[in-house]
């Protein structure tokens, strides 16, 4: 079944049942994906390393934020 089909059944579907599914959905799509966590902790590592290092120079908080 395709997403069109599936949305077409969902209109079918009374108010707070449709409400619940797209709940569902949601909070399936705010889930925490492991994998995608290691790989930032990885590159969080990496950039704090070279910074360290005097590899990678920092932008002050002020010119990151300023208003073009």
């Amino acid at each position: 079944m395709g997403t069109k089909e599936l949305l077409d059944e969902a209109m079918k579907l009374k108010p707070e049942e449709r409400f619940s599914l797209v709940e569902g959905l949601i909070k399936s799509l705010d889930e925490p994906d492991k994998k995608l966590d290691e790989i930032w902790a990885e590159e969080a590592e990496k950039r704090l390393n070279a910074y360290r290092a005097g590899k990678l120079q920092g932008v002050p908080m002020e010119e990151v934020f300023k208003s073009k």
